[in-house]
């Protein structure tokens, strides 16, 4: 066999975690953006760095364990189940951290960088307690 083509030969399931990891992100920015009572979008195209700061440490807090999912998966099928759990999990810290700022969503909405950094931080934390526990 060519030694180019044998290099080649795990681009199939590259692809297709690939494409599978994005559809579950997209799905997540779609969900998160449909659960938060402010307009992110909106915020975003008129350059708030909150909702940036927000919506970013939530969509990284997303991405490190989908990333772990996928490291530690042993087939697609088990990456998209334990990469919605992961999707629920992120959406579930949004709520969590709405419980202890009720204010969240108005302060993100006037640009609040200090309470957008701690939201961010708390979803990367989440996110990364997430990834661990999908460690099995």
């Amino acid at each position: 066999m060519n030694p180019i083509l044998h290099l080649l030969a795990p681009l199939p399931n590259f692809l297709a975690y690939l494409g599978t990891a994005l559809g579950l992100t997209v799905l997540f920015s779609i969900l998160y953006t449909a659960i938060t009572p402010h307009e992110e979008w909106k915020m975003l195209r008129k350059g708030n760095i909150s909702a940036s700061l927000a919506f970013g440490g939530a969509l990284l807090g997303f991405a490190i364990p989908l990333a772990s999912a996928i490291a530690h998966s042993v087939s697609l099928l088990d990456t998209v189940l334990w990469g919605l759990v992961a999707l629920i999990v992120q959406l579930l810290a949004f709520y969590g951290v709405w419980l202890i700022l009720p204010r969240l969503p108005r302060q993100i909405e006037e640009d609040h960088r200090g309470v957008a950094t701690i939201a961010a931080v708390f979803f990367l934390s989440v996110g990364l307690l997430n990834a661990a526990c999908l460690v099995w």
